[in-house]
């Protein structure tokens, strides 16, 4: 029969090699946020990887030394000291639209008040908690597609009638003479 406290015990090289495997998550995750999940049941935890698989993220729970290793060894610098305090959880992600992510860990923060974002890690810029709530209320990549497209098609329109202007009203001018020039001619007959 195994003994579970030696299956959880890791040696210093495994916990070495976790971190620069993660390390390399980091790297290529193009954002990152940073959370708080304690107090958040597993079937919750479940419910909030299910919602974020589509957008290719994953919502990892890790140890604090682990997560400050792997942060050093990936370059990414700027780490408050806070963040790396208490339960931690992070999102990583092979898309490049931070927005989706941010609204789903916004919403869910909203229906589960345990979990926290602590911080976001955008653009190689850090975030604050507030920050990345802002940042989740503009729209997504197809919003914010959509509503370009609905501005661009509108100004062109609106070009399309200025410039059809001159032209139907030299149209409409013209046929306002020629109705009056057939009533001058029917009434001088």
């Amino acid at each position: 029969m195994f003994d579970s406290s030696e299956l959880m015990k890791q040696t210093k090289a495994q916990k070495k090699e976790e971190s620069k495997k993660f390390a390399e998550t980091l790297k290529a995750s193009p954002f990152l946020y940073f959370t708080d999940y304690q107090g958040l049941k597993f079937t919750e935890l479940a419910e909030l990887r299910a919602k974020l698989k589509p957008m290719k993220c994953r919502f990892k729970i890790l140890k604090n030394s682990l997560l400050e290793n792997a942060l050093k060894q990936a370059g990414i610098d700027g780490v408050d000291t806070r963040l790396i305090e208490g339960p931690n959880a992070i999102l990583v992600t092979q898309s490049d639209d931070p927005i989706g992510p941010a609204k789903v860990l916004a919403q869910f923060a909203k229906e589960f008040p345990k979990l926290k974002i602590k911080a976001g890690y955008v653009g190689r810029q850090w975030m604050s908690a507030p920050d990345c709530e802002r940042l989740s209320k503009i729209g997504s990549r197809p919003e914010l597609a959509a509503k370009l497209v609905g501005v661009l098609y509108s100004t062109v329109s609106q070009s399309a009638s200025v410039l059809a202007a001159p032209i139907r009203d030299l149209v409409l001018v013209l046929k306002a003479l020629e109705e009056k020039q057939q009533k001058s001619a029917t009434t001088a007959a």
